[in-house]
């Protein structure tokens, strides 16, 4: 037995059984309904625990628009946002975007080992990438398209990509539209709020079904989630207020199928946008933290960072390093190493994951930009990542002075990571927790003991007066009797 299907079938061995009965009922024809719905707390906990644990993942916006570079007729679309949206910015037919872009497409034979190794080296645990944007561009071999990699390119890039992703250690996810500007019988017209390049025109080749594009949607999902093994997230993307679920997308029936053909995956919310779904609104701000778990099992702040996070509900915040998702030359507005790596510290202190963004060119390399900071992160989560890593939110809120995270030791102990932002001028770090007993402090990357007194409900840290690190320092910080946060 070879080492990849060892891993596919230790990793099977693990399903819940409530879900392998809802494998029976779907395959037997009977009413499908989201799986969620019949799994207990521990076995919710037993499939979320992995990515509770990562905290740290890498995003890839890859496609046709990666080639054009945000550029059209010769001239840059923008300087900021979003290139991955270039043909509805441009207002171009699915023939002439097809036409510009397929050319500049050309993706290098070792364009997944340089992502995935850059992954690992930054201390991602998964990677997500895009399967099919919402230009309708597919990167696997379909049998149900020919605006795919397979007709195109005559190579299954989902399958290279699969591959280079597992050889590095890294759980593997699917970001996949549901909307699709490409298809024929997608109904555009049904949404006011969803983007598409013809909006307000008549469709161009008359009439259409949207039950037949839900049927290709769910169709070539279902060929991306029986042909590459385990698939551990599936990032939908995404619905609006006034077309959404199951009028849009037969939403209940896909979450079904999907968890009938992989059990333990794990799904984020955007089939929906519906307050029950952890949505307000439309707009990347306007969510909430509420998520019954029949819609899906994380929320998704999109390019920002909840203010004090989403207790009782998991959720992870997506976010690029300038401000495309899709590559474009002429974006510079990059993000420093400093502020990424403060971002992760943010997003783990209040229990949220980290979904960072890399937008790769035509030929899939990764923007110098990218690369060195990823790198930063990794050098700077080599010796810290400890503090980042399986922790829980902080027990109180952020003070002046950085964040903290936390850990669960043997005999009802607490390890706090204190990772210090701004390292005490006078050499006194102050911690608000009142321990009955002094914590054992020492430095994280070094395991020198640093001196403790509790006193006035407070407790202090004597550091010294020098940084040991300029992003972020991390003490350790273990906590026999912690306080109940008020």
């Amino acid at each position: 037995m070879n080492d990849e299907v060892l891993f596919t079938v230790k990793r099977w061995l693990t399903v819940p059984a409530s879900v392998l009965l809802l494998c029976v009922a779907t395959h037997m024809g009977e009413a499908q309904t989201p799986a969620a719905k019949m799994e207990t707390t521990a076995e919710r906990d037993a499939r979320m625990k992995w990515w509770r644990e990562a905290r740290f993942g890498m995003f890839v916006h890859w496609g046709l628009y990666s080639g054009l570079a945000g550029t059209w007729d010769g001239k840059p679309v923008a300087t900021t946002g979003g290139m991955e949206w270039i043909q509805q910015r441009v207002k171009a037919d699915t023939a002439t975007y097809a036409a510009r872009a397929i050319p500049l497409f050309k993706p290098s034979p070792s364009f997944a080992r340089e992502w995935a190794r850059l992954a690992r080296q930054a201390g991602c645990r998964y990677i997500v990438f895009t399967t099919k944007h919402h230009d309708g561009f597919a990167l696997h071999d379909s049998k149900v398209s020919d605006f795919d990699a397979g007709s195109i390119l005559h190579r299954d890039l989902v399958k290279e990509i699969v591959e280079a992703a597992r050889a590095e250690g890294l759980r593997v996810g699917f970001y996949h539209s549901m909307i699709d500007w490409h298809h024929d019988q997608y109904e555009y017209a049904r949404s006011q709020q969803l983007p598409h390049p013809l909006k307000g025109l008549d469709y161009p080749n008359g009439k259409r079904s949207h039950a037949i594009y839900q049927k290709y949607l769910r169709d070539e999902v279902d060929e991306l989630l029986s042909n590459y093994g385990p698939v551990d997230v599936l990032w939908w993307d995404f619905s609006a207020v006034d077309f959404q679920g199951d009028e849009a997308w037969r939403a209940s029936d896909l979450m079904a199928d999907v968890r009938s053909r992989q059990p333990n995956i794990i799904m984020n919310n955007r089939l929906f946008r519906i307050p029950e779904a952890g949505f307000t609104g439309m707009g990347t701000a306007a969510i909430s933290a509420q998520l019954n778990p029949r819609y899906g099992d994380f929320i998704t702040p999109e390019q920002h960072i909840p203010a004090t996070g989403m207790p009782g509900v998991d959720w992870e915040t997506c976010m690029t390093m300038n401000s495309t998702w899709g590559y474009s030359e002429h974006d510079h507005a990059w993000k420093s190493a400093e502020t990424l790596i403060r971002n992760l510290i943010d997003i783990a202190s209040k229990g949220g994951n980290y979904l960072l963004n890399i937008g790769p060119k035509g030929d899939g390399t990764i923007p110098v930009e990218s690369v060195d900071a990823m790198r930063a992160i990794g050098a700077w989560m080599k010796v810290n990542g400890e503090s980042i890593y399986g922790t829980s939110a902080s027990p109180f809120e952020k003070p002046e002075w950085g964040r903290c995270t936390r850990k669960a030791l043997p005999g009802g102990k607490t390890r706090l990571y204190l990772q210090v932002f701004d390292w005490p001028k006078n050499g006194k770090l102050v911690v608000p927790i009142a321990a009955a007993k002094a914590p054992v402090a020492r430095l994280l990357a070094t395991g020198r003991r640093l001196s403790v007194s509790t006193s006035g409900g407070v407790t202090t840290i004597s550091t010294g007066t020098t940084a040991p690190d300029r992003v972020a320092s991390v003490i350790e910080l273990d906590v026999a009797d912690l306080p109940a946060r008020p």
